[in-house]
């Protein structure tokens, strides 16, 4: 097992630095440019599709598919990512999260956007898809299609459950209850029977219970961001220089890259806004809109929620406290003690519960992309029975998680989110064309005051390629 750990360790310093990074900035990079700095020019526009309603009134809105994502998206990394970058990389890491999350943001709209363009019609008229069906398609390879849904669902149900159930747990270390193997496995066991009840309930029921928590957890979190900046103001300026001159502290960068500031900022805003890693467009398939680039848009806005709202609340709220991030500290030890030297104990209680419902939406969002990666591999939607077991191995996965090592459960979920974000880079890279031609039709529509209206021969693609938008 030893030897085991010490190689995914290796594999994964080889496959952030220098693969991932570079490919990862150059994708942020060319699709912001691509689309003319659509973070900005077009945010507007995203921020008044959130709003739209569709047309049934069962159909999946923007607004739920948004949350879907962001459940996901916002999760335990949110909090115990955001403090091991911290305090393994140093404060620097935010500013490299920051840099990840807008240029990501331009890869977010191009994978959304394709998602839709491919995206199948259900027999009950609602709408299904993702990076795999886009490779289908788009690129003709089933196989590839394949290997990335099978990479998805061992990053999500396997990797990134067991993380925020381990993350959770951790969460206790500072109680004196705590007691090492029995007290996680308790959470562990009780975290996977509240989750499994939601998920042996399929995607509606996913659907339902995120659109109503993550809005409202979210906004609690941030107001308590607020409050602890407020207390400590007189530091703002202290910190913002810390973050600034640690991140260009290049000696540190070169002199030691696997645990950088950079390197350790650009791993976990990868893992919390998955911006190019193909798992939000799972959920943006299933958004009803009248044009692609609408769901694109909106799935820009949830990395921007993600990481500059969310992790940057985490990061301010540990250092403006005084607090000094070490490598003892890291996970959520470094802001539970950063927020108890503000409102005492309450500050522990505090982020256990945040982790306890963003563990919670996480496992319902993660799986909720897992179900479209099974039909996809099906070929139809796989019967209930097929299901059933599925969503009874990940509930026991989730309990399995609170027991494992912090550093082993960081490591595999890293492994499989590099392969997968690996395979959809290149893809999205190759059919990036699409998107642009699509966002080209939309801008001319609503130059012309319409409410822009998807055709598939506006970007030339013959309708017969696609299924949905026949």
């Amino acid at each position: 097992m030893e030897i085991f750990k010490n190689i995914l360790s290796t594999v994964n310093g080889y496959l952030y630095y220098p693969i991932l990074i570079i490919i990862l900035l150059a994708c942020g990079f060319y699709f912001t440019i691509r689309t003319g700095f659509i973070q900005l020019s077009l945010l507007p526009d995203a921020i008044k599709v959130i709003g739209e309603k569709p047309a049934g009134k069962d159909d999946v809105s923007s607004f739920q598919a948004l949350m879907v994502s962001t459940a996901s998206r916002v999760g335990t990394g949110n909090i115990v990512g955001v403090s091991n970058a911290i305090c393994l990389g140093g404060p620097g890491a935010v500013f490299w999260m920051w840099i990840i999350a807008v240029i990501g943001g331009a890869s977010a709209f191009i994978e959304s956007t394709l998602a839709q363009i491919f995206k199948k019609k259900a027999k009950d008229g609602s709408s299904y898809g993702g990076p795999s069906y886009y490779i289908e398609q788009g690129l003709g390879s089933r196989k590839l299609g394949v290997v990335f849904a099978l990479a998805l669902i061992l990053t999500y149900a396997v990797g990134f459950n067991m993380l925020a159930s381990f993350n959770l747990q951790d969460s206790f270390r500072v109680y004196d209850f705590y007691q090492k193997g029995k007290t996680s496995w308790i959470i562990g066991g009780i975290l996977a029977i509240i989750a499994g009840y939601c998920i042996i309930g399929g995607g509606k029921r996913i659907i339902k219970y995120t659109s109503i928590i993550v809005p409202i957890m979210g906004i609690i979190y941030v107001l308590m961001s607020i409050f602890m900046i407020g207390i400590n103001f007189s530091n703002i300026g202290k910190m913002i220089k810390m973050i600034v001159e640690d991140a260009f502290n290049f000696r540190a960068i070169f002199g030691g890259v696997a645990g950088s500031a950079m390197v350790e900022g650009i791993k976990r805003g990868l893992y919390s806004n998955e911006a190019g890693m193909g798992s939000a467009p799972n959920a943006a398939a299933s958004a009803m809109v009248s044009h692609p680039v609408k769901q694109g848009l909106v799935q820009m806005v949830s990395v921007f929620i993600d990481t500059l709202i969310i992790c940057t609340a985490t990061a301010f709220m540990a250092l403006v406290s005084g607090v000094a991030p070490t490598e003892d500290l890291a996970g959520a030890g470094f802001v539970q003690e950063a927020l108890a030297t503000v409102v005492g104990h309450f500050g522990y209680v505090f982020i256990t519960i945040c982790l306890a419902l963003f563990a919670f939406t996480t496992l319902l969002g993660n799986l909720y992309y897992c179900d479209s990666c099974l039909a996809y591999l099906k070929k139809k939607e796989p019967s209930k029975n097929f299901m059933l077991v599925f969503r009874i191995i990940a509930t026991i996965l989730i309990f399995l998680g609170a027991g494992m090592e912090m550093k082993f459960a960081w490591d595999l979920a890293d492994l499989f989110m590099g392969i997968m974000a690996i395979i959809n880079i290149f893809s999205i890279f190759a059919l990036g064309k699409y998107a642009i031609k699509a966002l080209e039709d939309y801008e001319k529509q609503r130059k012309e005051n319409k409410d822009p209206v998807f055709k598939s021969s506006h970007i030339g693609l013959d309708e017969n390629r696609l299924d949905f938008w026949k």
